[in-house]
């Protein structure tokens, strides 16, 4: 069984930083992909950014610049630097990593708020 959780959000002042981090427990697994989406209150789900095995992360227009996506060497953690955080990045955001192409796994969803 897998498991994918999110961790690092919490409580951020505009103009500051958060680091999360995704990664699957129970069968771990090297994942081929990687992305990570937000929902914010009262919207709908929308993708952030993603990696692909062997490629340059991709980021969303509303974030491009200011997050930035990693993974560790072994493919088994995923990041997302966030800077310059605006109140308008509060969400809760999600994680999905895919073993293979057609079967991935979500995350629980961890809560970012960013408030003065």
């Amino acid at each position: 069984q897998v498991h994918v959780a999110e961790s690092g959000g919490g409580l951020a002042q505009p103009g500051g930083s958060l680091r999360l981090s995704c990664a699957a427990s129970g069968r771990i697994f090297s994942f081929y992909a990687a992305s990570w989406y937000r929902q914010p209150p009262g919207k709908e789900r929308e993708w952030v950014a993603g990696i692909r095995s062997g490629g340059s992360p991709d980021y969303a227009d509303a974030v491009k610049g200011r997050f930035t996506m990693s993974r560790d060497s072994a493919r088994t953690t995923a990041y997302l630097q966030m800077n310059s955080l605006k109140p308008e990045d509060t969400a809760v955001y999600y994680c999905n990593l895919s073993r293979a192409p057609g079967v991935s796994y979500w995350g629980e969803g961890t809560l970012v708020t960013v408030s003065s």
